[in-house]
């Protein structure tokens, strides 16, 4: 009974690798060519027509019998077909069999930038465009100092794109955000986390970081509370409105704050 169980586990595993490989294969599939990447193509049982070579700057390549072929701006299910047809129709061939393999990703690049630890251009690789594979890349958020929030702009069927995405949300237990999925010529933008401003009678005054769902008690204590002069019931919030207006508010202890809000703590008159 033991060796059925390890054939049964090995079979399971087989299983899920295949699985694995064939996912892979389907996103490499959906990649789209372009200028500076490597391609790899052969032809089943045709070892002359085989060629690893890099579309240049028009996008095309030099490939045997066929002389140039624009395969830049196509999927590689599509430069497949289009190199496979070329042979069929030229009388090469009957029934060409092109496998084409992607080596290098040059073309399809993304921006990243903001308060990530290494700013800068990255490829998407095939199978890889998924928001947080690119930030991993790019170093993560600086801890601390980068906010929550990452904007992804760019162009989806030729219009601007515009999105705002909850971060830590992709991979909450509720899941209640999709881990983003990239194209070329996007740009990632981390802004500098949302801050408060503490002053008066607190004994660390000064800006702050201003963590999700912060409330007035818990940056109080960030500040380190109170001096011996300083009284609760002192306590004003300065906070613009929509229209950009400051105005000056009361706060219960458990209520929250919101980015910008400066925190004024009076000195007791007793």
């Amino acid at each position: 009974m033991k060796w059925m169980r390890v054939v049964a586990r090995w079979c399971l595993a087989t299983m899920l690798l295949g699985y694995g490989l064939m996912a892979q294969a389907a996103s490499s599939a959906d990649y789209v060519l372009g200028v500076g990447d490597v391609v790899r193509i052969t032809v089943y049982q045709n070892p002359d027509l085989s060629l690893e070579t890099r579309i240049n700057e028009g996008g095309t390549v030099s490939y045997p019998l066929l002389g140039t072929v624009k395969l830049g701006g196509l999927s590689i299910t599509d430069a497949e077909k289009k190199i496979a047809t070329g042979l069929k129709d030229g009388n090469y061939l009957k029934q060409p069999q092109v496998t084409m393999l992607l080596m290098s990703g040059k073309s399809n690049q993304v921006s990243v930038l903001g308060l990530v630890n290494r700013p800068g251009r990255y490829p998407l690789e095939a199978g890889s465009s998924k928001l947080s594979e690119v930030l991993a890349v790019a170093g993560g958020i600086v801890a601390g100092s980068g906010s929550d929030v990452v904007v992804v702009s760019g162009l989806r069927g030729g219009k601007p794109f515009r999105k705002e995405i909850d971060f830590p949300k992709v991979f909450a237990s509720t899941g209640s955000e999709d881990d983003f999925g990239l194209e070329n010529g996007d740009s990632i933008w981390v802004d500098r986390a949302p801050q408060i401003y503490m002053y008066g009678e607190v004994q660390r005054p000064g800006a702050q970081i201003l963590l999700r769902d912060t409330t007035l008690l818990q940056a109080l204590a960030s500040a380190g509370g109170l001096t011996l002069r300083g009284t609760e019931r002192g306590i004003r919030i300065h906070r613009r409105d929509e229209s950009g207006q400051t105005k000056v508010i009361q706060l219960d202890m458990n209520d929250k704050l919101k980015a910008n809000d400066i925190i004024y703590v009076k000195e007791s008159l007793f």
